[in-house]
C-alpha cells in the first residue's frame, strides 16, 4: 500500500491482496439487508438535536453519562448516530464539532443502521448494530478519495467492490467507507479481515454509502454525507462514532 501527503494511503490493491481483502467484503454490513426505502428528509434526530434553555453545550445531545464519558478527551468531532428504536433500521446521523468546551451541530442526515436494530453485544450475523463509542481512524473505498481529498488514511481499491450477485441496489455501498473501530486493527485498510475479538464478535463495521433500507451491522448514509465527512475528519482532531437507539444512548 502508498502512502501519499503524509498521513493518507491510497492504493489499488495487487491481486494477492484484493483476494484477501474481498473475504472482508463478503462479510460486510449491506449484503442481507432488510427491505423497503427510506425517503425521510434529514433533520435534528427527534428531541436529541434540539436546543433548549436548560441543554448543556460541554455535552452531546441525547447521550447519558455512560457513554458521555467514553468520549475521548481529546476528541473535538463527534459522529452522533441517533436510532429510532432498538428494532429499528431507520436512524439520524449528526455531526458534531468542539470548540473551546462547548459541542456544535454541524450538520445532520437520514441513515440506516442494522436491519433488527441495536444491541449491547454484537455478534456476527445478528443484523444489529453495536451501540457505544468508536474512534474513526481508517477510509478507503472503489472510488478515488474524493476531492480535495480526506485526512484520513484512504485506500482505494477494488476489493471494496460489493458482489455483483448483491441486488443491484447494494452495489455501490461501499464506493466510499469510514471503518468504526470495532474488532478491528486500527491502522489497516477498513476491509482487512483480521479480527483481535474473535471472528464471533464481527467485524467490518463502517460508515457506508446508504442503499435505502437496513445494513447487517453498519451504518449508511447518502453519498453526499460520505464525501462530506470525508472531507471533514480529521485525525488530529481524534474523531470519533457515538452510536445507537435512543434509549441506550441515554442510559
Amino acid at each position: 500500500m502508498a502512502r501519499g501527503g503524509g498521513r493518507r494511503r491510497t492504493a489499488v490493491a495487487t491481486a494477492a491482496l484484493g483476494s484477501l481483502l474481498a473475504v472482508a467484503v463478503l462479510s460486510a454490513c449491506g449484503g442481507s439487508s432488510g427491505d423497503g426505502a427510506d425517503s425521510r428528509a434529514s433533520g435534528p434526530p427527534g428531541g436529541a438535536g434540539r436546543s433548549s434553555a436548560a441543554a448543556d453545550p460541554t455535552r452531546i445531545p441525547g447521550v447519558g453519562d455512560r457513554l458521555q464519558k467514553r468520549i475521548p478527551g481529546d476528541s473535538r468531532q463527534v459522529v452522533a448516530v441517533y436510532g429510532d428504536g432498538s428494532d429499528s433500521a431507520d436512524s439520524t446521523v449528526v455531526l458534531y464539532t468542539k470548540q473551546g468546551s462547548a459541542w456544535h451541530r454541524v450538520r445532520s442526515w437520514a441513515a440506516h443502521n442494522g436491519t433488527k436494530g441495536w444491541t449491547t453485544d454484537h455478534h456476527e450475523n445478528d443484523k444489529r448494530s453495536p451501540v457505544g463509542v468508536f474512534t474513526l481512524s481508517d477510509a478507503g473505498g472503489v472510488l478515488p478519495d474524493p476531492d480535495p481529498g480526506t485526512g484520513l488514511p484512504y485506500t482505494r481499491s477494488a476489493s471494496f467492490e460489493a458482489p455483483r450477485w448483491w441486488a443491484k441496489s447494494y452495489w455501490h455501498d461501499f464506493d466510499y467507507v469510514i471503518a468504526i473501530d470495532y474488532n478491528r486493527v486500527i491502522g489497516t485498510p477498513p476491509n482487512d479481515p483480521t479480527r483481535p475479538e474473535g471472528t464471533a464478535k464481527g467485524g467490518s463495521i463502517w460508515l457506508h454509502m446508504d442503499h435505502g433500507s437496513g445494513t447487517s451491522a453498519c451504518v449508511s448514509l447518502p453519498k453526499p454525507a460520505m464525501e462530506y465527512l470525508l472531507r471533514t475528519l480529521d485525525p488530529d482532531l481524534h474523531p470519533v462514532v457515538v452510536m445507537g437507539d435512543r434509549a441506550h444512548l441515554k442510559a
